[in-house]
């Protein structure tokens, strides 16, 4: 079978997600770059049930051949792919506490230092449009500009690294980042970092755990 490495892996990480308890069900969905296109999970199989087989193989201009639909969501996977061509793999989740903040349109501001692990100094939430459309699409590749993760408003987020076994590891760290944000919320409004202890932060982690440098995105400096 054609990429049968890489839709292990992808199966693999998609039952991941929910056994780590950053996803429910069959919400959520990932992807990784092949040659050409990019490998996605199907559209509502239980991911204990997905098997190699299930996974889709799609091109660039969103053509597949297979028995599965694809993610109603590979709009915003294959423009991610198509606008960061330092990205190899994609994480969509529903989880609890990044949804929730999402609820509330919050960003995820500079309330800790390891809020700098997703490429700036804070974690934007993008505008609301429906799921699976063109419009959420371009919301998500613009709130990702110049950064590895960005919440989805009413909806979740999404996170963006070189290898699943990095964006699955980011995606547990903005999760854990977004209950911490919450938890301060209910006891009042956090002290936040100030820009330039922020900058710091930002050079002194880029060997953080070998993290990779990302596309600078213009004029970026929130």
């Amino acid at each position: 079978m054609k990429h049968s490495a890489l839709r292990r892996d992808l199966v693999e990480t998609a039952r991941a997600i929910n056994t780590l308890g950053i996803n429910q069900g069959t919400s959520g969905n990932l992807s990784v770059r092949v040659e050409g296109g990019f490998l996605i999970t199907p559209s509502g199989v239980p991911y204990d049930e997905c098997g190699l087989e299930d996974i889709v193989e799609m091109d660039m201009e969103g053509c597949y051949s297979s028995v599965r639909l694809p993610s109603t969501e590979w709009r915003f996977h294959r423009d991610i792919l198509a606008a960061r061509p330092e990205v190899g793999a994609i994480i969509h989740t529903h989880s609890t506490f990044a949804t929730t903040l999402a609820c509330l349109h919050r960003d995820i501001p500079a309330f800790h230092y390891m809020v700098a692990v997703a490429g700036g100094k804070s974690i934007r939430c993008a505008p609301y449009a429906t799921f699976g459309t063109q419009e959420l699409s371009h919301a998500a590749v613009k709130a990702l500009e110049g950064r590895r993760a960005c919440l989805l408003a009413n909806h979740g987020m999404v996170c963006i690294e070189d290898t699943l076994k990095r964006t699955l590891a980011l995606a547990v760290e903005v999760e854990t980042l977004a209950e911490q944000y919450w938890r301060a919320l209910q006891v009042g409004e956090p002290f936040l970092l100030e820009d330039a202890e922020m900058d710091l932060i930002l050079d002194r982690i880029k060997t953080y755990g070998q993290i990779r440098p990302i596309t600078p995105a213009k004029g970026d400096g929130d």
